[in-house]
């Protein structure tokens, strides 16, 4: 069993007039511990980090860990140079941090035997555990079940980030018993957890963390009627926030909490009107019920 379990959160870059919003930042990371969430997840996909330059990857980090235990801050390690990767990996890796989030390199698309040395050579190279990141909508590369459980069998790769779309997949994963299995499709969060899932990797997570620690924990104690009910609760907060590329969303709704600037980096694009009226109105809903 890894210590990756419970609810994570990928934290979002706040920005202020283009560049990383420091004083926002360590404000947001506050909240979310003082709300009970299990980790922080620096620099994956919700993080933007494809646009931020490695310099800029490393000081949020760094700041991160200003705030955090080093036990329950993970990096997200992204690219396809894999000389590049290796690099930047040793970087990560001279700070205390508790593992490494990694997908498949993106836009090459390798074969299924290429995805299995690339995971070797990453895990080989890694001193702390790493979290496999099934994320085929974004790397274009889905996983054959084969492939996955070979490759999850490497001693240091200890939990995989499941956005795979593929039931099947996750079930072999789950009853292997080689790798711990965090959700990362929001909307599927309930029935991962009841099916063996050890937690999450949320984006929605960074708006009612409670709820979601609430969630994970009372189906983790066998509270499946009262789990359901939070589910549904926190169900069409969820379904919003993906309706347009994330982390615009997630970046407006906390915005509205004054806990960040609503601001994206180019190209992607803020939340439209329509998407800000629709979060209001679920974010209404949801704060008169959890009252």
């Amino acid at each position: 069993m890894s210590s990756f379990q419970g609810i994570w959160v990928p934290l979002v870059t706040p920005f202020h007039n283009g560049a990383i919003d420091f004083v926002g930042l360590g404000r947001l990371v506050a909240h979310l511990l003082e709300k009970g969430v299990d980790g922080i997840v620096v620099c994956g996909t919700t993080a933007e980090a494809a646009a931020l330059s490695k310099h800029e990857q490393l000081a949020v980090l760094d700041a991160v860990l200003e705030q955090v235990p080093a036990h329950r801050v993970v990096m997200g390690l992204a690219g396809n140079n894999l000389t590049e990767l290796l690099q930047f990996q040793s970087e990560i890796l001279t700070r205390p941090v508790a593992g490494l989030l990694v997908p498949p390199p993106y836009y090459i698309r390798p074969s299924q035997a290429g995805l299995e040395a690339f995971f070797k050579t990453v895990a080989d190279a890694s001193s702390v555990p790493v979290i496999l990141y099934d994320i085929p909508y974004r790397t274009g590369v889905a996983f054959e079940q084969a492939t996955l459980l070979n490759i999850v069998a490497h001693e240091r790769i200890v939990a995989i980030k499941d956005c795979g779309g593929n039931q099947a997949n996750t079930l072999a994963l789950l009853a292997s018993g080689k790798v711990d299995v965090l959700c990362g499709e929001d909307n599927q969060i309930f029935n991962a957890l009841c099916l063996g899932a050890k937690g999450a990797i949320a984006a929605s997570a960074h708006v009612h963390p409670e709820l979601f620690v609430a969630l994970y924990q009372q189906i983790r104690d066998n509270q499946l009627a009262t789990g359901r009910t939070t589910f549904f609760q926190l169900l069409p907060l969820i379904q919003s926030l993906f309706i347009e590329p994330n982390p615009a969303p997630v970046k407006t709704a906390l915005a509205f909490e004054g806990l960040i600037g609503d601001e994206v980096r180019a190209p992607m694009q803020r939340s439209t009107k329509a998407m800000v009226t629709k979060l209001k109105d679920v974010l209404m809903t949801l704060n008169h019920n959890n009252r």
